[in-house]
């Protein structure tokens, strides 16, 4: 019996210096993250400064010089560039230094392939994976007829990458027509939750800040935790009953990432979409991360994007318990961490449970704020209608009286008209 070994990619990362915003180091130590979490090898960096990318070559050329001996020199069979590249870029690199060359974009489709689990997600990744290659089929050259393993080979697959333009629009044109059938699902299901009338909230952050251990803390959903990047794709929606009464829906949303590519955002929209049509935002922060402050900026710019940021939001500082340790060990400085766009920040640990007292009451004074105060006296004949104010609102008192049942409560807005 002959065992196979998996193709395991050694690659070298590569980034332009010109965004004042990030250090490229930062930005690459994240790349090499999502490299590493795609199953790839990491041998060294290499950053170019210059005001931008070369339009043919992405790199200069005496830079590709340089890196084509050093890919030669560790023996690296694959190149990884923090951007995207476009398809001359990709052509012009891969003919220059004789190897594999990656993106940004490319790694990023590889992940959400290997972590796609139910039919909606494996369509929406097939579907920004194929957008992806369609523009490239000349830039990918013979790569594509080439059988084989590693980063870029999942999803779709290699006959389907083989295929000519022609094949590849009517593949997406299925995908995007299967895709509106599992929307038009999820807006049934939509529609079923604003006739209950319950309050929803998006929990939305960076990817890796603690999402899903959040979610399973207060609701036991079960879903994957994971110390990686994009570990669960598939937004999961479960029930919480708030310290008062108030009954609300929890959504874990897919995580954020600078560059998100385009691509993901279009095929992913109705899942992003969780975050635009909820009525309050959570929005966690991994405490413990140096970039935590620049994180919170592309979560923003995100959250605009998808029209999602003028909602209520309570912004966790979550890890404190990752922090502390880091604190004792000297590896960290006390972060200053302020956001002043949100309604509430408190300090918290979804591992440990920290803080998530705190929280829950916060979310429940921002419902509150949003819900009607009511007073008054139910004929007994109207009974029935205190189950609403129950299942709704936050019923405070409850008097059974000779005129019928007196009452006080708050109530969605949705419910006051129908009592």
């Amino acid at each position: 019996m002959h065992e196979i070994d998996e193709i395991r990619d050694r690659v070298i990362l590569v980034g332009i210096a010109s965004d004042q915003t990030l250090d490229p180091a930062v930005s690459l130590a994240e790349l090499e993250e999502l490299a590493k979490t795609a199953g790839a090898e990491v041998l060294t960096y290499m950053i170019q400064n210059r005001e931008r990318p070369d339009p043919g070559t992405y790199l200069g050329k005496g830079k590709i010089e340089e890196l084509k001996e050093l890919t030669q020199m560790l023996d690296a069979n694959g190149v990884i560039c923090d951007d995207e590249l476009s398809p001359a870029q990709m052509s012009n690199l891969q003919e220059m230094l004789q190897c594999k060359v990656m993106d940004r974009t490319l790694l990023i489709l590889d992940i959400f392939a290997a972590h796609a689990r139910t039919s909606e997600g494996k369509i929406q990744v097939e579907l920004a994976q194929l957008k992806y290659r369609a523009s490239r089929l000349t830039g990918l050259g013979k790569s594509l007829s080439r059988l084989g393993g590693g980063i870029g080979t999942r999803g779709p697959g290699e006959k389907k990458l083989e295929q000519d333009r022609r094949l590849i629009r009517e593949r997406i044109g299925m995908l995007k027509r299967e895709l509106r059938e599992v929307e038009r699902h999820r807006d049934v299901v939509r529609e079923g939750r604003k006739k209950n009338a319950r309050p929803t909230a998006a929990i939305v952050g960076y990817t890796n800040a603690g999402k899903s251990t959040l979610l399973n803390h207060l609701t036991d959903a079960g879903v994957l935790e994971e110390d990686a990047l994009f570990a669960t794709l598939d937004p999961t929606t479960r029930a919480l009953k708030l310290p008062g009464g108030t009954d609300i829906l929890l959504t874990d949303t897919v995580g954020f990432i600078r560059k998100l590519p385009h691509h993901l955002i279009e095929s992913f929209k109705s899942t992003l979409e969780e975050a635009a049509i909820a009525d309050y935002i959570i929005h966690v922060v991994d405490a413990s991360d140096p970039q935590a402050l620049i994180k919170m900026q592309v979560v923003y710019e995100t959250l605009h994007d998808l029209k999602a940021d003028e909602k209520p939001v309570i912004t966790l500082f979550n890890k404190q318990d990752l922090l502390r340790i880091q604190l004792a060990e000297g590896t960290a400085e006390i972060p200053h961490l302020k956001d002043l766009r949100a309604d509430y920040s408190i300090p918290v640990s979804a591992k440990t449970g920290e803080g998530l007292d705190a929280f829950l009451g916060a979310l429940e004074e921002l419902i509150q704020s949003r819900q009607i105060l009511i007073e008054r006296v139910f004929p007994y004949a109207e009974a029935g209608k205190l189950a609403l104010i129950r299942k709704h609102g936050q019923l405070l008192e409850e008097e059974y009286t000779d005129e019928g049942i007196r009452i006080k409560a708050y109530v969605p807005p949705a419910v006051y008209g129908r009592i």
